[in-house]
């Protein structure tokens, strides 16, 4: 079995197409694999090799997904966000313990200060846009720094690292081993049916483990192609959706929502392409989406669950003939899933609800020296290693796993437990409200109100009184948002995910309760 990401981009076609990207040629399943044996040339004459942590600063596009695949094969890998500022740089570099760093030819940006600072091997990534998508050259400056480890990278050497959110407190570091990674690509492929005929659409970012794991790791392990574009944007989607001709596409639901609201003005495109299938991950999609993405494309939407801890994908709606159930994120997807005691280290009946954990050969070994937060997450049972989620929910009886939301996002107002996510569903009925966000306020007597962030749609009009009206019809009195913001935009994470906790802040609605 192909337990390290050389052995899973190993047996395809020389001459298969492999990336892409607007107006470059395909680079081939061929020269991605010659182009990995000369990156890790150039890494190890810059004395880098196995085991040691490179970070990896670049925009989305064909180069870093080409970067993080071939970097991957001899070293430790560590996306980081290209926008962040000069002391997040110097905090994540040092967490991480980074050796090098690769940087765009030219830039003397934040992430260079940062390195410089940490005295980090400096690899210049070049390449020239008349080359195939993805293809690179990657240059040393100064000295190389020790002698390296030449080795390609084995099943239990560290492929990935990405940090935790950190919403609440300081991010925790997710080592994730070569055989979590190519197990989850293995996982999403079969989930997904992936054949070395299909192409995906990238519009995820790469220092995120959906677009890397479910984009980008998936369609190479299966043979298949992918098409990057430099980001998201709502604008240029259908455009590039007519130039990549892809099968399928992954994104999470506010790009969905977008995309959603300029299908009317491309009818023409959408009568050319031919989806297979969309993705959508890494937050709960509103049910009313998943019904009008799947009737606008004409193809069914897979939702899936996933999180870094795993690897990315837990969960995930079937293909059909099996039912893709709106409002649930699917059956196992190759981890073995139940619920758990939320206190107790024991597990629970398949319908009740609690805590949702997982085991696996995709799962984390743990986070990096942080026993607090392993001896809190991780325990035994049944002679298996499980991982706490931090997510709530229940399997129906045909085993299809439905999500009641974050343990620490659900409201807790007086003692009665709301569900955001439950909130949200209702007032996505509403024919005005095009997004929505339920989120915990504070209250003096009860500890947390309901609060509600909503967009609407184009040229509804409608008032915050309105919308509570309309959910007091659907919801028992204290789910009924006291308090509807409407709003423009509603406030988005670096990948695009709505973020309940911290929002009343956002929004300045803490000090008015």
């Amino acid at each position: 079995m192909s337990n390290t990401l050389h052995a899973l981009f190993a047996p395809h076609p020389d001459d298969a197409p492999a990336l892409g990207a607007p107006d470059r040629p395909w680079l081939t399943h061929g020269a991605l694999r010659a182009l990995a044996a000369r990156t890790l040339a150039a890494l190890h004459g810059a004395g880098v090799g196995r085991g040691d942590r490179v970070a990896i600063v670049l925009p989305n596009g064909p180069e870093m997904a080409s970067a993080f695949v071939t970097i991957a094969q001899g070293a430790v890998t560590a996306p980081l966000n290209p926008n962040y500022r000069v002391d997040e740089f110097d905090f994540y570099l040092q967490d991480l313990k980074a050796k090098a760093i690769v940087l765009p030819t030219g830039y003397d940006g934040p992430a260079l200060q940062a390195a410089t600072r940490h005295g980090l091997v400096i690899l210049r990534l070049g390449f020239d846009p008349a080359e195939p998508a993805g293809s690179f050259t990657l240059v040393a400056e100064g000295q190389a720094i020790g002698t390296p480890d030449t080795a390609l990278s084995g099943p239990d050497d560290i492929a990935l690292i990405l940090h935790t959110s950190g919403t609440t407190s300081r991010p925790k570091i997710v080592p994730l081993l070569q055989h979590n990674v190519a197990a989850s690509a293995r996982h999403i492929g079969t989930s997904l049916d992936l054949t070395a005929a299909d192409r995906c659409l990238n519009v995820m970012p790469l220092f995120h483990i959906h677009g890397l794991v479910a984009a980008i790791s998936a369609s190479l392990a299966a043979g298949a192609s992918i098409w990057c574009a430099p980001g998201f944007d709502a604008l240029r989607f259908f455009g590039w959706l007519d130039s990549a001709k892809p099968s399928w596409y992954t994104a999470v639901p506010t790009m969905h929502q977008a995309i959603l609201t300029r299908a009317e003005r491309n009818t023409e495109i959408l009568g050319r392409i031919q989806l297979r299938l969309i993705r959508s991950s890494s937050a709960s999609l509103p049910p009313q989406v998943m019904v009008q993405l799947s009737k606008t494309f004409g193809c069914p939407v897979i939702e899936s669950y996933g999180m870094t801890e795993a690897a990315h994908q837990m969960t995930t709606n079937p293909l059909p003939p099996r039912a893709q159930k709106p409002g649930s994120v699917g059956i196992a997807g190759g981890p073995e899933v139940r619920v758990a005691d939320e206190i107790e280290d024991r597990l629970l009946p398949m319908d009740a609800i609690g805590e949702v954990v997982i085991s696996g050969p995709n799962v984390t070994p743990g986070y990096e020296a942080n026993e607090e937060a392993n001896a809190k997450n991780f325990f035994e049972m049944e002679g298996k290693r499980w991982f706490r989620t931090g997510d709530q929910g229940a399997f129906d009886s045909d085993g299809y796993l439905n999500l009641t939301g974050r343990l620490k996002e659900i409201i807790n107002r007086g003692g009665e437990k709301v569900s955001p996510l439950e909130v949200d569903s209702v007032l996505m009925d509403h024919p005005a409200v095009a997004q929505v966000v339920t989120f915990a306020l504070p209250h003096p007597k009860l500890g947390e109100e309901v609060g509600a962030a909503v967009v609407l749609r184009e040229g509804a009009e409608v008032t915050d009184r309105d919308i509570r009206d309309f959910a007091a019809s659907r919801l028992a009195d204290f789910k009924v948002p006291r308090k509807v913001v409407i709003l423009t935009e509603i406030p988005k994470g670096a990948t695009g995910k709505l973020q309940r906790i911290g929002l009343a802040e956002k929004l300045g609605l803490v000090t008015e309760a």
